[in-house]
Order: structure tokens, then sequence, then C-alpha cells
């Protein structure tokens, strides 16, 4: 792990670092350079500094007190004007966990005009829910959004962060763990909590071949990204139960040299994820032309058409109809899979659905049955 480092004896103060730093994260505090938690450890002001007296370490870290970071923290994403739903499912999920070692859930929120959303966390069972609200948070900027997490972080001292693996979350995660100096777990798809506290991390790796339990034993916190549709929701308590506390905007926010010069929505619609049938063409369909008799069978049935990595490379789907490590995670009612082997890069991607099925008959023969029966 990199940290910068001051040599006081060699500092003549001149201040060429502050000047130098990108991100404002030095500070001269009596005649000293001080580093604050806005350092990404670049190096620049180490070329910088014409002294020589600022270096970039390697630092082996020794191991925290761990009692000293308690609870789960997780980061309600807000979206297109909506909660995303993954937020939910952590904190179905940080409950669970929390059961284990007696820790409290609690959530942030960052965004503008957020009220409404901080208040429907209220009935899923949290802690607190601590709200970040300002209109100069109304567009997702990495760095403004990370100075509000970090300071609930600093502020709450928790010893399990979880973040939803979206295209936010997955642009704040990592910006977060660099500032707190540990470890980030990606597209997780199982979680577990030791006695001890630690977070056992689970995912695919290797290319899916394996599944690695990674374990951040030495720092704390402990960040982890979860996919979409691969925890469970808690149900909604008609009573709101915790606390929310709206908190100050950091001053970093207002720092930021990112600017908001336009905006242009993406067209909503229904993805994959959200259907609940699904029937899913692989590797074995022989022609492009099997592909559309997949699609009417999906018709027919009510529910939506998927497929695996090999058909999206052959340039049959387009990659936002793929299921898999390098696709999306679907948890439907019922999955019908066609001439799909099975891989665990599929497998780990959709085998919470209620129910699967793999078809052993001709997509023909199938789809003249539904044709039938419809």
């Amino acid at each position: 792990m990199a940290q910068i480092a001051v040599l006081e004896r060699k500092c003549a103060a001149c201040g060429q670092c502050v000047l130098c730093c990108p991100f404002g994260a030095i500070e001269l505090k009596a005649g000293k350079p001080e580093l604050n938690a806005a350092c990404r450890v670049c190096g620049v002001c180490v070329k910088a500094c014409p002294r020589g007296a600022i270096l970039r370490l390697e630092t082996r870290v020794d191991s925290v007190d761990k009692a000293l970071w308690n609870g789960i923290l997780v980061f309600a994403e807000v979206s297109g004007g909506r909660l995303h739903p993954v937020g939910l499912e952590l904190i179905g999920k940080a409950r669970e966990l929390a059961k284990e070692v007696g820790f409290q859930v609690n959530a942030v929120l960052v965004g503008s005009d957020v009220g409404l959303f901080a208040e429907e966390l209220r009935h899923y069972g949290v802690h607190t829910v601590y709200s970040y609200d300002d209109a100069a948070l109304s567009f997702f900027r990495a760095d403004a959004f990370a100075a509000c997490a970090a300071d609930a972080i600093r502020m709450l001292k928790p010893s399990v962060v979880l973040v939803g693996a979206t295209s936010l979350g997955r642009s704040l995660a990592p910006r977060l763990a660099t500032r707190f100096h540990t470890g980030l777990t990606a597209d997780c798809t199982r979680l577990e909590l030791r006695p001890n506290t630690d977070l056992v991390q689970i995912r695919p790796a290797f290319g899916g071949n394996i599944m690695a339990q990674i374990v951040t034993a030495n720092t704390r916190p402990q960040f982890a990204t979860v996919r979409y549709k691969v925890m469970d929701a808690p149900v909604r308590q008609a009573e709101p139960e915790g606390e929310l506390i709206r908190r100050r905007t950091p001053r970093e926010v207002f720092a930021s040299p990112v600017t908001h010069v336009r905006t242009v929505p993406v067209p909503a619609g229904k993805t994959i994820s959200d259907a609940e049938i699904l029937v899913v063409g692989g590797r074995g369909l022989q022609k492009e032309a099997d592909l559309a008799l997949v699609r009417e069978l999906a018709t027919l049935l009510g529910g939506d058409w998927a497929v695996t990595r090999p058909l999206v490379e052959k340039g049959w789907a387009l990659n936002s109809r793929q299921i898999g490590l390098s696709g999306r995670t679907v948890r439907p009612k019922l999955i019908l899979t066609c001439g799909v082997s099975g891989a665990i890069q599929f497998a780990s991607c959709m085998n919470a659905s209620e129910h699967i099925n793999r078809a052993k008959r001709r997509v023909h023969d199938v789809l003249g049955n539904a044709r039938v029966d419809h």
C-alpha cells in the first residue's frame, strides 16, 4: 500500500507542493505541509518538490483495532429520478449480516431533492439514513459524491461499506477505497460475515473458473460492490423506523473542477434483468434463424429473450441481451435455456432464478407446442 511522506528536515515550506497538487490535498499548517483525506497518492508532489522532501512510500499496514469499526453502511443510489433497487437489496443483505455480530445498518444518500427517497429508506429497517441533499449534487460527479460518502464513513467508522455494482457505484467505490487505503472486491455474488467482523467477499475469478473468497483482514472499512438482482430486498414495512439526519455538504463538493454542461437523457426501458420469464439462446444454436425461434417462444410465453456470450461475439445480439459476468445478472421466476452449456460465467449470473429449465428437445418442437398451447 502506497502513501506520501514528508521529510521535515528537508522541507523549506516553499509551498510548491500545495500549488501543484491537483486535488487540493496538501495544506501548509504552522509552516509545514500536511496531507488530508483528498490525497490520491498520485505522486505529482514528489516530482514537484525542489528539495526532495516528499517521498512516495510502499508500506505494510499493521492490523487495525477492529473494535473501533462497527456497523454496516449501505450507499443507496438515486438515478434517473428513482431509488435504484440494488440499494434495497444491499440493505436486505446488510441486515442479514448484521444479525451475526450485532451491528447496526445505516444508509447514506447523496443527491439533490432526495428527501422523499430518504424517507422511503426508513421503511426498510435501517437504523439511520444520512442524507446529503444539495443542488450542487444534482448530477453525478465522482469527486463530489466521494467527498460526501467519505464524510459519512469518517463519522460512522463502519466495518463494512456496500455499494451497488452500477455505473455510478463502479466509479465511486474505488475512489473511496483509495481514500481510506483499504481493499475493495468488485461484483460479489455472495457475502458472509465472520465472528471477528471480517467480511468474506465471494465472487467468480479466473474467468469464472473458480469462486474466490476474499478477506480484507488488516484494514477497515471493507468495501464491496454487488450486482443488481443478486441479493433479496427486504419487505417494505408499513411504518417508518430509524432516524433521518441531513448532513452538511462537504466543502470539497463546491471546490470540484468538474462542471455540468448538459444532460442527455437515456430513453427509459426495461432490461432483461427486469424480466420474470426469460428464454435464453446459447452456443448450441446452429444458425441465426434459430435465435428468431427463441425470440418467438419468449413472446408466446409473455417474457423476454437473452443470449450467452458466444452469440454476442457472433454479432447475433447486443451485449445488453447477454447473461454472464461480462453481461447482466438476472433473477426471473422462470428461465428456459436452449443450447446453453451452463458454464460458470453464465450460471453464476442466473442461478438464483426461481425455476430453471433446460430444453431437451429441438427449439422447433418446443415452439410448436407453445403455439398449440397459445
